[in-house]
């Protein structure tokens, strides 16, 4: 997927290769293992911070199906994802793919980045995936306050171990659009990618009852009937070029410390 000239709805084999991919240690150098969570990476271009990352969760007593609604459900997220600084949907594809605004905080002093991604899911027997790329809409273009990010592709790979067990594995290949220094990279994987997987766990656990308080019967995503989303037609949209955006070099900027109080692992969702 990361070679596609246009614009293109995933089909089966693309989720089929998501989820080799997912399952594959050729290439990976394991960097963190520690209570259930394990962290690989791949550095592709040292003198572009461009790497893949992989993290594997065990989920001993949350069920797939419960995993899966935490990663869909936008409004729950805007709860307990607490590097978001703003996301919506933009409108749908089809009854399993929609383009979608993500704008996250990244680790001071770094500048702050954001995506427009074509998203797709699809229930695989007992597995799930949900996957996505970047994407250009004439409507949303970068923002003077964001950096433009670039993801080549992301998603999440939920296999069912039973039924409530799970695991989950977070792969992605994010071109972040500028140099960044290496302690990026290390925090990535010794600290960032391990504390939300924890973070999302614990979302994981309270789902079920903020659900029951929240739209419990509005799950667009298992039933695409309830989307109000507009339709968004495949000619709106092109392929985002990493290459097409402005580059800005961060290498030589110094990790702060981080305020531990900010986004801890003890943040209520209520």
């Amino acid at each position: 997927m990361s070679t596609r000239e246009s614009v293109q709805i995933p089909d089966d084999r693309d989720f089929n290769n998501f989820r080799t991919e997912c399952n594959s240690d050729a290439g990976w150098n394991q960097t963190y293992n520690k209570s259930g969570i394990v962290v690989w990476i791949q550095i592709l271009e040292v003198e572009k911070s461009l790497h893949k990352i992989k993290c594997r969760m065990e989920c001993k007593d949350i069920a797939a199906e419960t995993l899966y609604d935490v990663l869909h459900d936008i409004e729950y997220r805007k709860k307990w994802d607490t590097n978001v600084i703003e996301t919506f949907d933009i409108g749908k594809l089809t009854v399993n793919s929609d383009v979608g605004y993500y704008a996250w905080k990244c680790p001071k002093p770094l500048k702050n980045r954001d995506v427009i991604t074509l998203r797709s899911w699809l229930p695989m027997g007992a597995d799930y995936i949900i996957m996505n790329y970047s994407v250009k809409h004439p409507k949303y273009p970068p923002r003077k306050d964001l950096v433009r990010a670039v993801s080549i592709q992301t998603g999440y790979l939920i296999q069912g171990r039973g039924v409530k067990s799970c695991s989950i594995t977070y792969l992605a290949q994010v071109d972040p659009k500028g140099s960044l220094p290496k302690w990026v990279v290390n925090k990535s994987s010794q600290f960032l990618a391990p504390k939300a997987m924890k973070k999302m766990y614990k979302a994981c656990l309270k789902y079920p009852d903020w659900k029951q308080k929240h739209n419990p019967h509005f799950k667009p995503w298992l039933f695409p009937e309830q989307s109000t989303l507009p339709t968004v037609a495949l000619s709106e949209l092109s392929i985002q070029h990493a290459d097409s955006l402005e580059n800005i070099d961060e290498s030589s900027l110094s990790e702060t410390k981080d305020d531990r109080g900010e986004g801890s692992d003890e943040d209520s969702v209520n």
